[in-house]
């Protein structure tokens, strides 16, 4: 039997119009797909495009189904809220502790309006609280270890029990031992605006700020970033450093903490003389200081500094400060 035409799947396809709007929704969609897969949370990175204005809230769901669902296989919990939710400060103490999971939350209010959030992050609450009895919330939770179905489903149980006030011991599989978040570490959200990158190559007149004066007093989460040179060479360290340098330059306020299997590094060429940072090898940072920013893209240019990619950072003279935050 002939399908009618209004029930053609494929209608909005035939304009112009039509193909352009899902074909730029598609490419949004996967370009958000790499930050994913370097660790981002998916949540922090949709609020940053709806600040900016590059993603529209009726994107969201979309986004949320072909990552989250289609591509990188999310173990999905969903629930109309039983009770009404006041508070959510022991669920983000709780879910800021496991550093082998990344959680996303959807969240759809009493008038279908849906919000992303990253249930660590403590800026993503405040529009949505107090949540209604009844209001939609689905959990999105994926272990990074392979395979893990049953941390990821103890973990979307245990997150619903924590936003109704109930306490939930901190499980051994939903935290890795590499990545141990400071006591009582104040979680911070990136930037609300995405500015748009400086070239790595671009100089400032800028001194690099030394790293005495800082308060330490706020830290961010400590963060993990996977060598994905085929070692972390000098050519790597030194990239870093200049990361550093340009972020001290910009943050003089704030600064950048490293650590290696277990042991925290003063001095970061002792990565390369140490000759054993490999590839797959985590490397953690975090920032401490007041008024904590940029962590989201240091840990983008973290990332590429650790890649072989890293010598877009070398440009330019030796004592030069680079103009990237």
């Amino acid at each position: 039997m002939t399908q009618n035409i209004s029930d053609n799947k494929y209608n909005l396809l035939s304009t112009r119009a039509g193909f352009n709007l899902a074909l730029g929704h598609f490419k949004t969609a996967l370009s958000f797909s790499s930050d994913v897969e370097e660790g981002y949370n998916l949540a922090d990175v949709l609020s940053e495009a709806i600040e900016e204005g590059s993603v529209s809230p009726q994107q969201l769901r979309p986004v949320l189904n072909i990552l989250l669902v289609d591509k990188f296989s999310y173990q999905i919990k969903t629930e109309n809220l039983r009770d009404a939710v006041e508070s959510v400060d022991n669920l983000i103490d709780a879910v800021s502790q496991w550093t082998m999971l990344d959680v996303v939350l959807a969240f759809y209010n009493s008038s279908g309006d849906i919000s992303v959030i990253n249930p660590s992050n403590r800026d993503h609450w405040a529009p949505v609280l107090p949540l209604k009895r009844d209001e939609l919330m689905v959990c999105f939770v994926k272990s990074r270890k392979e395979d893990d179905l049953k941390t990821e489903k103890a973990a979307c149980t245990d997150l619903f029990n924590l936003l109704y006030g109930k306490k939930v011991k901190v499980k051994k599989n939903f935290v890795d031992p590499d990545v141990k978040p400071e006591e009582r570490v104040e979680v911070k959200a990136p930037e609300p605006q995405r500015e748009e990158p400086a070239q790595a190559g671009t100089e400032s007149a800028a001194p690099a700020a030394p790293a005495a004066n800082v308060n330490r007093g706020n830290a961010s989460a400590k963060i993990s970033v996977l060598v994905t040179n085929e070692l972390f060479h000098n050519g790597n360290v030194e990239a870093w450093k200049k990361i550093i340098a340009s972020y001290r330059a910009k943050h003089p306020t704030l600064d950048v903490n490293i650590w290696y299997d277990g042991e925290k590094i003063n001095d970061i060429n002792t990565l390369f003389k140490w000759g054993k940072v490999k590839h797959g090898t985590p490397i953690i940072f975090n920032v401490v200081g007041d008024n904590i920013k940029d962590v989201s893209k240091l840990k983008k240019y973290f990332f590429e500094g650790a890649s072989p990619r890293f010598e877009v950072f070398l440009r330019g003279a030796v004592n030069s400060v680079l103009d990237l935050f």
